[in-house]
């Protein structure tokens, strides 16, 4: 039996843990705590590291409200968009309910939904894949080449996705980056970096024209073999998207609960 709440706060604790990594390794923008806000944001047009995510466990609808009003106001004075990730779980289950209506009111729209997951998967076997070659994230034309297939598989301007990466050492550095190569051209792309006793799967990504070929398992599945052989780690975390899910549950991992994350559009 899995406690969804315990579960709940450690995928919470490790995105902030990470995030709060990334932004510092890029020397700008602002890690912050505050009461039931956690405020990780790198003041980068990769909106996918401006974030905000609310940590009250229980949240009423007038908390709730409060949080999202909160949360609005940091982000349209931001010059940069992000987006606020809301751990389901963790709310009241009448505060749920109001959260659609409660985030139109302050001008907050969603963007994606997902799934925070988590798993003892680790060691795992190293599966390989008959198209595809394998290397590790060590060069700043590798770094550049991991953002961009993020950028196309989520639908970004390159130039946005690139921003993200200025200045920052950790994905060459710290984290077990991976490059899935098909004909020796760059395919797909995971990440696995070692936080507080576990490994979190980062930035997963497939081109477009190459997906639903199994490349973006085969590269998860190597990250995370080469950063447990080196770590010892046996826990993950991850947080997927609903397209994303059934890959990570073939692995190991299982479903806590949903993630909205919601943009500023303006009142």
């Amino acid at each position: 039996m899995f406690d969804v709440q315990t579960e709940s706060r450690e995928s919470v604790n490790q995105l902030s843990a990470v995030w709060g990594e990334i932004v510092k390794d890029r020397k700008s923008g602002e890690v912050k705590d505050l009461p039931g806000i956690c405020i990780r944001w790198a003041d980068t047009r990769f909106a996918f590291f401006n974030t905000i995510t609310f940590t009250d466990v229980r949240a009423d609808t007038t908390l709730l409200g409060k949080r999202l009003d909160q949360a609005a106001d940091y982000m349209a004075r931001s010059k940069c968009s992000g987006l606020i990730w809301i751990f389901e779980d963790l709310l009241h289950p009448a505060a749920r309910n109001e959260l659609p209506r409660l985030a139109e009111r302050v001008g907050l729209s969603p963007s994606l939904s997902g799934y925070s997951m988590v798993g003892n998967v680790l060691p795992i076997a190293q599966s390989g894949h008959p198209d595809l070659s394998f290397v590790r994230v060590t060069t700043d034309e590798q770094v550049e080449a991991y953002f961009d297939i993020n950028a196309r598989a989520y639908g970004m301007p390159l130039d946005d996705a690139r921003d993200g990466m200025k200045d920052s050492t950790i994905w060459k550095a710290k984290a077990y980056s991976y490059l899935g190569l098909a004909d020796g051209k760059p395919v797909s792309a995971a990440a696995a970096i070692e936080s507080d006793g576990s490994l979190f799967l980062a930035l997963v990504a497939t081109i477009p024209e190459a997906q639903r070929k199994g490349y973006g398992e085969a590269t998860c599945r190597k990250a995370l073999h080469e950063a447990s052989k080196t770590t010892g780690l046996t826990r993950s975390v991850l947080h997927a998207t609903m397209v994303g899910a059934p890959v990570y549950e073939r692995i190991g991992y299982h479903k806590i609960g949903p993630i909205g994350f919601y943009g500023f559009s303006g009142t």
